[in-house]
């Protein structure tokens, strides 16, 4: 079987940046979540942790991007009180987890702010189990993975 760098390559179409580890593997065994270095191989900041590489999930969640999901979603943290706090305790999570760099989830850096991308918040939730406000992202999929064929292959 393939290594995981060259089947993250390959679900990528380019060369990981600052690939570190595979966190997470879908149903059929393949990368779905790769956690990154805080810096790149030539030592520039990489703010994103962990990075979705399954096409199929990336995709599902690039459709609610696409549908206004960053602004549904960052309005929704700044008004529920449960998400602000969830978003948070996430952010704290990601600065205790990568101290290098000051950002949170995303690389986020003003408290208060939207949310940048919904797939950094997914897959943070993937990585890091009980992360409420990825996991409700995560719930607007109607399949988390493909149904019978992995899309890696």
């Amino acid at each position: 079987m393939d290594d995981d760098r060259a089947i993250v390559e390959r679900q990528l179409g380019r060369p990981p940046r600052a690939f570190r580890a595979v966190v997470v593997r879908c149903p059929f065994g393949r990368p779905a979540v790769t956690e990154q270095a805080p810096l790149d191989e030539s030592g520039e900041p990489f703010p994103t942790t962990y990075w979705l590489t399954c096409r199929h999930l990336a995709a599902a969640i690039a459709r609610l991007e696409a549908a206004g999901g960053v602004e549904r979603w960052s309005r929704l943290a700044r008004e529920d009180e449960e998400l602000r706090e969830s978003l948070e305790r996430g952010h704290e999570e990601q600065r205790r987890l990568r101290p290098e760099l000051l950002g949170g989830i995303g690389g986020q850096t003003r408290p208060g702010g939207g949310l940048k991308c919904l797939h950094a918040h997914a897959a943070f939730a993937l990585a890091r189990p009980g992360y409420e406000l990825g996991d409700r992202i995560l719930a607007e999929i109607p399949s988390l993975w493909p149904g019978e064929t992995c899309c890696s292959r």
